[in-house]
């Protein structure tokens, strides 16, 4: 394992971040594909024997079960102070006035609540998990500028928004000297790279990391185009990112199955190279409900394509609706 610097930060993390949206109850949330508590704690043993220090969560995930998994596992299997420790808060997580959304109160409340679950004093990386368009950015990056302060997170993040969006943030808080995000986790794969537009060049100008979600299109870069899984017949999100550029992004997939055969490799470890490989990317974010998918994702760190294999997987790339940030 590779470890690198979270963009301009003093913060060490491994070139993979395990995503942990796959782990939960899978009766309560969104997801009704997610592994049980036994299943999900393999994977984060493993991952941890593998080098990665660096776990993503949300309090959304799987009605906070996810957070749940995550802090039992990890304080059984690990050091506290050697893993870097990252969730979101913006979703709902509860009916009624006051329960989603990046206000003062709803921060206040759901970082003490992320962190019960956690069973932890702190988390390393505080995110918000998109624009919350109902409140006020300077009362957001308040309210967050005082979980820093109080030691409730190490540093703070943002994920998927407009490139304007994340520049007024970045402004507004070396104006009133508040606590600046330090990382975007947005949407960036082989299939999807309209962030390569905007969002990508703001991060390398300010120095943000860039720890992107999805980094294999919800698994379409590893299997045939017309394959289906379990997650993808139930996954209504995932359908509509790809609905209407299907037959460029199926040239895609062909490249990616066609230089794996030649290197003798898994498509994965193909398309995550790629995203390895790009300017300012820290470190892809994936999810894994098999062990190959984290042995295929350490793999990738090491494998590096040529100039001829990255054009190959490139060239038929074509433009995309803007997508991803809800």
């Amino acid at each position: 394992m590779e470890y690198v610097k979270l963009g301009k930060t003093g913060l060490d993390v491994s070139r993979i971040c395990l995503g942990c949206m796959s782990y939960g109850v899978s009766d309560r949330g969104a997801h009704s594909w997610t592994l049980d508590e036994e299943s999900s704690r393999a994977f984060i043993k493993e991952a941890l024997n593998l080098g990665i220090n660096f776990f993503d969560t949300a309090n959304v995930y799987s009605d906070g079960t996810s957070e749940e998994f995550v802090g039992r596992a990890l304080k059984d299997f690990a050091k506290r102070d050697d893993v870097v420790l990252a969730t979101k808060v913006n979703g709902r997580m509860r009916k009624g006035a006051n329960g989603a959304g990046l206000s003062r109160k709803a921060i206040l409340t759901e970082i003490d609540h992320s962190l019960k679950r956690l069973e932890t004093d702190y988390v390393d990386l505080y995110q918000i998990h998109r624009w919350d368009y109902s409140t006020p950015i300077e009362e957001t990056l308040d309210a967050l500028n005082d979980v820093v302060r109080a030691g409730k997170a190490r540093y703070i993040g943002a994920s998927s928004m407009y490139a304007w969006q994340f520049a007024k943030s970045l402004h507004l808080s070396e104006k009133y000297g508040w606590a600046k995000f330090v990382s975007m986790q947005n949407y960036v794969n082989l299939l999807y790279r309209e962030e390569e537009r905007e969002m990508i060049p703001l991060c390398r100008e300010e120095g943000v990391g860039i720890i992107p979600w999805s980094p294999l299109a919800r698994g379409r870069l590893t299997r045939d185009w017309d394959e289906k899984t379990e997650r993808s017949e139930t996954d209504e999100f995932g359908k509509r990112l790809y609905a209407t550029t299907a037959d460029a992004d199926r040239r895609v997939v062909e490249a990616v199955a066609k230089i794996a055969a030649k290197r003798n490799v898994s498509r994965a470890q193909v398309a995550l190279a790629w995203l390895l490989q790009q300017d300012g990317i820290t470190a892809p974010i994936i999810g894994a409900t098999k062990m190959e998918h984290l042995k295929d994702a350490v793999a990738s760190v090491s494998l590096k394509l040529n100039a001829d294999e990255l054009r190959a997987l490139e060239a038929d790339y074509v433009p995309h609706p803007v997508l991803g940030f809800s």
